[in-house]
């Protein structure tokens, strides 16, 4: 990777990991086999394996050479269970990754998780960051916290984000997402105060694209966008999503300015295999798992960003 150690991080929204159980308190009511999706443990497992195939095809290095993610951020995963199924049932089994996962009051259900390698992810500590509603604002998924220490010795400080969502609109939804924005760089402020060289990595889905509040909000406090205007694997897509036709990037992963030296490069892992064609728009769009009600056996409806640190 050039400098010398370094790291390899994946950021991924799975579309609607969900498990085949019915929670009595969240509304997962659609992912169940009765439910609209007609979700059967068939289509989980697949789902399952997918979403590890896809993990992994983001493990080859420029060099040729393979080398699985040492830090992956996820979102739209139901619950631990699923996460276990992923690490330690699924494709991804022999990586040994080790995993954090979120209980949110999100009312589907829907959490964030972080996966690590031990052999090179030193874990120290993790919390989850709960975020106060605003007025008419449903309860929403809590902000990831993950402290570990690296091969080189440098600690690291994660934090995994999936802001809420557009629905009902992008303006009358804004709100929301800067409440989200507001609470994570006030979690940001308050570790820098304990300690200002911290190194700082915020990954996630913040369903906004670069010249949105929420975004230019978290770049206002000394974080760089690096997946801002970044490049792609096949040159294929121009985002890691595709809403009408039109391609962007819901997806960011931020650094601390004490890791700019450190970074390599941030791609948008457009694989062949993670695209279909889209009949509607022409071009092609990423292979989701459903179109409408229609099981595809596809992935997720966004792409992966990988991003490389050395040091």
């Amino acid at each position: 990777m050039g400098k010398g150690l370094g790291i390899v991080a994946v950021s991924l929204n799975c579309e609607n990991l969900f498990d085949c159980e019915h929670d009595s308190l969240k509304q997962d009511e659609a992912f169940l086999p009765d439910g609209t999706y007609q979700w059967t443990y068939g289509k989980y497992w697949k789902k399952v394996n997918n979403i590890a195939r896809e993990i992994l095809a983001c493990a080859e290095q420029d060099d040729g050479s393979f080398s699985i993610p040492d830090i992956v951020a996820l979102c739209e995963v139901e619950n631990d269970s699923v996460i276990r199924d992923l690490t330690q049932r699924s494709l991804l089994n022999n990586a040994k990754y080790e995993a954090i996962v979120t209980n949110s009051p999100d009312e589907r259900g829907i959490d964030v998780a972080f996966l690590y390698s031990p052999f090179t992810f030193g874990y120290i500590d993790s919390r989850s960051i709960r975020v106060t509603p605003l007025k008419d604002m449903r309860p929403t998924r809590d902000i990831l916290y993950i402290k570990g220490r690296l091969a080189t010795e440098d600690t690291l400080h994660v934090f995994v984000v999936h802001a809420p969502s557009r629905s009902g609109g992008e303006y009358e939804t804004r709100a929301n997402r800067l409440c989200v924005a507001e609470k994570l760089t006030e979690s940001i402020d308050s570790l820098r105060q304990i300690s200002p060289d911290a190194k700082i990595i915020v990954m996630g889905d913040f369903n906004d694209y670069n010249n949105n509040p929420s975004i230019k909000h978290i770049e206002e406090h000394n974080l760089t966008d690096v997946s801002a205007n970044t490049s792609n694997i096949n040159d294929i897509a121009k985002g890691t999503y595709k809403f009408h036709g039109e391609w962007g990037s819901l997806d960011h992963i931020f650094l601390s300015q004490t890791l700019l030296n450190s970074f390599v490069s941030c791609k948008i892992a457009d694989f062949p295999f993670l695209l279909q064609k889209d009949e509607a728009y022409g071009g092609m769009m990423p292979f989701r798992n459903f179109q409408g009600v229609k099981w595809q056996n596809g992935f997720s409806d966004h792409l992966p960003l990988i991003m490389k640190l050395s040091f």
